[in-house]
């Protein structure tokens, strides 16, 4: 694990440098997929840029929020770079909410433009799995396995490895199409219930899991009702396509 680079005085968080390469190099998928659907990429990247500071924004608020005594004592905690004080689930949900505004305001197709984002998105899972990588969160559950990585004073399952290779996979199976998908939005639906896939799977080996009930990993779950989710998009969203190109 390798979570900072010293600079002379300063120390680079190498797991937020990798979040924001993946950032950088997921909105280039994103723009040349936005030009091949025929998009308008300002816009497209205006949509990018408002969710991405809304998330950040508030995912600070929500964790301040939480923790509201120490923030109060505190204020300039407010602007730390440390990614762990930020709430990954409120961060997702402004972040989304912040971009389904613009998009709805500038008339944005939606189903198109999730298509155009389903690139980046990929990209962007992989750099998620490097900067756990880096730092040695979502680690894996103790084990004695030839391939175990010791982290944490034991020998884990390398869950962040079965991540950025999942993410991979998902990746070069998004980017070139290798998937038929006949209609808007069906791109991004696949890569979704791939995502969820995985994540089921690697659930199953990792150390730090919410817990739900009588022991379900609360992760698995999720992954679950979300392919279900998906395996009824793509039959309602493909079965419209098809309706509205036979009677045109």
């Amino acid at each position: 694990m390798f979570p900072y680079l010293r600079l002379g005085p300063f120390l680079l968080q190498m797991p937020l440098l990798a979040l924001f390469i993946g950032f950088w190099i997921g909105n280039t998928f994103v723009e040349r997929e936005a030009v091949r659907l025929g998009l308008n990429k300002e816009k497209i990247n205006n949509l990018i840029g408002y969710g991405l500071f809304g998330g950040i924004f508030g995912a600070r608020l929500v964790y301040a929020a939480q923790y509201a005594s120490v923030y109060l004592a505190n204020p300039l905690g407010l602007f730390s770079l440390n990614t762990s004080t930020l709430s990954p689930i409120g961060g997702f949900l402004i972040g989304i909410a912040a971009a389904a505004a613009y998009g709805y305001r500038h008339k944005l197709p939606f189903r198109k433009t999730l298509d155009a984002l389903t690139p980046g998105f990929a990209f962007f899972m992989i750099m998620i799995g490097v900067s756990h990588l880096l730092s040695g969160n979502a680690y894996g559950a103790p084990t004695r396995v030839p391939w175990a990585v010791y982290l944490w004073s034991d020998y884990r399952q390398p869950t962040q490895l079965y991540e950025i290779f999942f993410a991979l996979m998902i990746f070069t199976i998004i980017l070139p199409r290798m998937i038929p998908a006949n209609a808007p939005g069906l791109r991004f639906v696949q890569f979704i219930a791939l995502s969820a896939v995985a994540r089921v799977f690697i659930e199953a080996f990792r150390g730090d899991s919410v817990l739900w009930l009588d022991g379900y990993r609360a992760a698995q779950v999720m992954g679950l009702l979300v392919l279900i989710i998906c395996i009824v998009l793509l039959r309602q969203w493909e079965g419209t396509e098809q309706y509205e190109s036979n009677t045109q």
